[in-house]
C-alpha cells in the first residue's frame, strides 16, 4: 500500500504534466510568415543579396504544405500533400513560369540535406517577436549549421512541411541558416492559426511549362 506522501507527489507530478501539455498549443491549420535578411558572419548586416528583403510564407494543414518565396528575381512556390505523396514547384522567374511535379521519393531527394537533423536545446530563454523562445541549434549533412529560436508553447502538427524542424519542439520563430561566409536569417513577422481555403493547394490548370523533377534536375546539369 503506497505511502500518503508517495501518493501526494505522484498526484503533483499528474497535476503539473496537465498543467504543461493543456498550456501547449497545436497548430493544425495556419500560416507563418518570415522575412529574410542576410549578413556576414563577422556581424556586418544587411548584405545585398537577391534574398536581402524576401519573404517566405507557409500555409499549413494536417497534411499538406505551401511555401511560397517572394524575392526580387521572382517566386517560387513549393506545395506538397503528405497523405497522397504528390506535390509540385512553381517557378516564376523572368517572364518564365514552370511547374515541376514531385512523388514522395523527389520529395525524400530534395530535402535528403537534412535528414535526422537532431537539435541540442540550450538552456534559458530570449524573447523575439512577442514569443518567449529557446535557442537550439544543429548541422546538416553537408555541414551547414542551423540556429532556431523556438515557441515550446506551440507545436506543429504537420512534421514534413520543413523537415529540418520536424524533430525541433516548438515553432521556429527566428532560425539562421549559415553558409560560407553568409549568415540568412528567418525572422518571423506573421502568424495565425485560422482555417484555410483547401484551394490553395490545387495545382494551376494552365500557363505553366510542366516538367517532372527529374527532367528538371537534369536541365540544371545541363545549365
Amino acid at each position: 500500500m503506497m505511502k500518503p506522501f508517495t501518493l501526494f507527489v505522484m498526484f503533483a507530478i499528474t497535476i503539473l504534466c496537465s498543467t504543461v501539455l493543456s498550456a501547449q498549443k497545436i497548430l493544425k491549420e495556419g500560416m507563418l510568415k518570415y522575412s529574410i535578411s542576410i549578413e556576414s558572419s563577422n556581424g556586418e548586416k544587411q548584405i545585398s543579396g537577391a534574398l536581402n528583403g524576401a519573404t517566405l510564407t507557409v500555409y499549413l494543414t494536417k497534411d499538406k504544405s505551401r511555401s511560397e518565396m517572394i524575392s526580387t528575381p521572382g517566386t517560387e512556390t513549393t506545395v506538397y500533400d503528405n497523405k497522397s505523396g504528390r506535390g509540385f514547384i512553381l517557378k516564376e522567374y523572368s517572364g518564365q513560369k514552370l511547374m515541376i511535379t514531385i512523388t514522395a521519393e523527389n520529395w525524400t531527394q530534395k530535402n535528403q540535406v537534412n535528414t535526422g537533423l537532431n537539435f541540442e536545446t540550450q538552456p534559458g530563454t530570449t524573447n523575439i517577436a512577442s514569443h518567449v523562445c529557446k535557442k537550439a541549434s544543429a548541422k546538416s549533412n553537408n555541414g551547414k549549421l542551423y540556429t532556431v529560436y523556438y515557441d515550446p508553447s506551440i507545436l506543429i502538427e504537420n512534421k514534413q512541411y520543413n523537415n529540418a524542424f520536424s524533430q525541433l519542439g516548438g515553432l521556429p520563430v527566428q532560425y539562421e541558416l549559415s553558409s560560407g561566409n553568409l549568415i540568412f536569417k528567418y525572422t518571423l513577422t506573421g502568424f495565425d492559426m485560422d482555417i484555410l481555403n483547401g484551394a490553395k493547394f490545387n495545382s494551376p490548370k494552365s500557363g505553366y511549362r510542366i516538367m517532372s523533377y527529374e527532367e528538371n534536375q537534369q536541365l540544371k546539369k545541363v545549365e
